[in-house]
């Protein structure tokens, strides 16, 4: 296992971790496995199989992890729980919400913010769902919580943050942010909200089945950590067994117990991305969707990422043909820019669209 380092790295020395950015771009569905990742994870095996390996042992890295996504959110660590998806956190939340309270969702975001929400309809939770621009505006003294995505999945769409928080401050309504398609590819300060998902297995790099979930101590006081387990435990190695259960006072109640080879990956991948300056990042890969965007004909977003009308697929098939990886998302084609990526593969899309 690494130890997590607190000194700054360059772009250039995180793109040296990358072998397989060139034509890459689709940070947005899954990111790349970086050098240290695959060394921890390749190290982790080999102690597995010669039987060195132990529970415990795991421990540590787990806490450096949540140190350094702390760093990474702006949060303290015992703000920071950790889990295996989104979508189980966000059901974990959900169960919180009081019976014929409002919910207030984006039209189109990601199921994994939508879904929990809507089977609890049958206990007479009302969810409302509006186009992101209007949810500052839509947020009412009867909206209980505020659920959305910072980036839009299926456009790159950035919701205005600021406007969001300031709404729903005002009516007292509770926030609820998924940073997934954020987080490691633009600056994020989970602080701002009263809860926070992340699936790190994106733009983050980690392996899939690493995800963080923030809350504020005045939420947390609000919910039932119904996925309760040992390593929820005050003291972990002490929870193993019933009757008695004194469960973590901090966001560690709502802890789920590590895969620990995914954790082992996840380790160098957040002490990676908490060691740069998200902003330089930020700048980098809008750069890149802009250039783009200019190269389509499309206007300016500002965005990572960049979508355009694809209902038939002939674009991504397109992209395909010549070695670029992208995605289809709602009938639009979707390529994504991270910081392994630069203007040769820029031009490289242009000239798979015919527009080189």
């Amino acid at each position: 296992m690494t130890t997590l380092a607190r000194s700054r790295r360059t772009l250039d020395e995180a793109r040296a971790q990358f072998v397989g950015g060139r034509r890459y771009l689709g940070a947005c569905s899954v990111g790349l496995a970086s050098a240290d990742t695959l060394a921890a994870m390749r190290a982790d095996q080999q102690n597995w199989a010669e039987g060195t390996c132990s529970p415990a042992a795991f421990d540590a890295g787990i806490a450096r992890t949540r140190d350094a996504y702390g760093r990474l959110v702006g949060v303290t660590p015992d703000r920071i729980a950790i889990g295996s998806h989104v979508s189980a956190m966000v059901s974990v939340l959900a169960a919180g919400v009081p019976d014929g309270a409002e919910v207030l969702c984006v039209a189109g975001d990601f199921s994994s913010m939508v879904f929990p929400f809507l089977v609890l309809e049958r206990r007479g939770v009302r969810v409302r769902h509006v186009p992101v621009e209007a949810l500052a505006d839509s947020i009412t003294p009867d909206t209980y919580l505020v659920a959305f995505s910072l980036v839009q999945s299926a456009s790159g769409r950035v919701a205005d943050v600021a406007a969001i928080v300031e709404a729903a401050a005002s009516t007292g309504t509770f926030t609820l942010c998924d940073t997934t398609q954020a987080a490691g590819a633009m600056p994020v300060d989970a602080s701002l909200f009263d809860a926070t998902v992340c699936h790190a297995y994106k733009w983050l790099c980690a392996p899939r089945g690493a995800a963080f979930l923030t809350l504020g101590a005045d939420y947390q006081r609000t919910l039932v950590p119904i996925q309760a387990n040992w390593y929820a435990g005050d003291d972990v190695w002490a929870s193993c067994y019933g009757p008695e259960m004194r469960l973590a006072t901090d966001a560690r109640a709502f802890d789920v117990s590590p895969a620990w080879p995914v954790w082992v990956g996840t380790e160098p991948a957040i002490d990676l991305f908490a060691s740069l300056d998200l902003a330089e990042v930020h700048a980098h890969n809008t750069a890149l969707g802009d250039a783009l965007c200019d190269g389509l004909g499309l206007p300016r977003a500002g965005q990572a990422i960049v979508t355009w009308p694809d209902a038939s697929a002939h674009d991504l098939a397109a992209l395909t043909a010549h070695g670029i990886t992208a995605s289809g998302r709602a009938g639009r084609a979707r390529v994504a820019f991270h910081l392994w990526n630069d203007e040769r593969d820029v031009a490289d899309v242009l000239t798979a669209l015919g527009h080189g």
